[in-house]
């Protein structure tokens, strides 16, 4: 860690009250309304939450990776959607240009984005290209000083909000490897740019999705992210193994939300003549939560610290993506079921979570894409 025990206690205990005491009242309201109270957003720009991991140099709090998922912890206790908005100018809206970005980049984008005058976006998911990002289609196309840029991406979170956008591009389009592909910082109001539908997803509501469509969009040059094509790939790949290991720490966060909901319901409900939690069997989905729940923190803080190390983190970031998203959706089940009927029925809360987490399984990388990194790189090291 960067800060002292008292500045770092300082920072997440203003998170976890801002958490309690504004945000958890406002879950319905977001729900119902699928957007973010004005009010919200205004309180989290006074908090400088849309620049806390953007380094202070650029009027961020420059949150080293460890204190990002101990913020993440808390920020995952409430409905994914508060977390979401400022997440991307946390993480990947944000993370290309605070890695590989230049310092005219740098300079112009990064204040804007840590005061949340500017909402960042990450376009990297294509209609034909998910999994498999290396295989994206989308083209920019090299034409005296500028790059013209055609494309769709999908799925693309906060695009709706967004005044800028991250996109990885196919500069050499005769290259269908990931070493044609680049990076480019794109702001939103760019002639050529146009926005689809916002989406109808399964939950999250009040987190919004969208496509974004490139049509004969004409960038400068000095979009190209450091000015260097060819790394784009790099660039995202590297964006993502930080944005693993947050996204591991917001499911553990809504997991322990999850848990204390069900543990206090099982107190308080009675059959039989007592309280469920006396029963054994409820007891178990308590104890197993408990632990997993445990385990999954323990795995984000030790890869945090490892990346705040300067080492390599790309296995440890996957498995704990892996194991905590897994874990966040065996809480979630676990919890309906202790709440019996009352789970399934929207005034508790908890179906609502239960359709929310689905997604921290799937984006950022699949469970499945963590297992073959994963893997792939066991493989490798035994190769050597």
């Amino acid at each position: 860690m960067i800060r002292d025990k008292e500045a770092l206690d300082q920072i997440t205990d203003t998170i976890r009250q801002f958490v309690n005491n504004q945000l958890i009242p406002k879950e319905d309201w977001v729900a119902e309304n699928d957007r973010l109270p004005e009010d919200i957003i205004s309180q989290m720009r006074e908090l400088g939450m849309f620049g806390l991991t953007i380094p202070e140099t650029y009027g961020g709090l420059g949150l080293t990776m460890e204190e990002e998922v101990l913020v993440a912890f808390e920020l995952g206790r409430t409905s994914p959607a508060f977390r979401s908005l400022i997440g991307t100018n946390n993480g990947i809206g944000s993370s290309g240009l605070v890695i590989d970005g230049t310092e005219e980049q740098k300079q112009k984008y990064l204040p804007k984005l840590a005061s949340g005058e500017l909402i960042g976006s990450f376009c990297l998911t294509e209609p034909d290209s998910g999994s498999d990002a290396a295989s994206l289609k989308t083209t920019a196309i090299k034409k005296g000083d500028n790059y013209i840029l055609n494309g769709t991406k999908r799925f693309i979170t906060n695009a709706p909000q967004a005044g800028l956008f991250t996109v990885m591009a196919r500069t050499n389009p005769e290259d269908k490897s990931a070493s044609g592909i680049s990076a480019f910082i794109i702001e939103s109001d760019t002639p050529g740019i146009t926005l689809g539908k916002i989406d109808k997803k399964m939950g999250q509501k009040g987190a919004h999705t969208c496509d974004v469509i490139f049509d004969n969009c004409v960038v400068p040059a000095s979009a190209l992210i450091g000015g260097k094509e060819g790394v784009g790939f790099k660039t995202a790949m590297k964006v993502l193994d930080k944005g693993r290991l947050h996204i591991a720490a917001a499911s553990t966060g809504a997991a322990t939300r999850m848990l204390d909901d069900a543990l206090r319901y099982a107190v308080e409900r009675k059959q039989f003549g007592q309280p469920i939690a006396n029963f054994q069997l409820i007891q178990a989905m308590l104890a197993d939560s408990k632990a997993e729940i445990y385990a999954a923190k323990s795995m984000v803080l030790d890869a945090a610290r490892l990346r705040d190390e300067g080492k390599n983190v790309v296995t440890e970031s996957s498995c704990a993506k892996m194991f905590a998203t897994e874990m966040c959706g065996r809480v979630a089940d676990r919890a309906v079921q202790i709440h019996g009927g009352a789970g399934y029925i929207a005034d508790y809360g908890i179906e609502r979570f239960y359709r929310d987490v689905r997604l921290y399984r799937l984006y950022e990388g699949t469970t499945q894409i963590q297992q073959i990194i994963i893997a792939r790189n066991m493989i490798k090291e035994v190769s050597q």
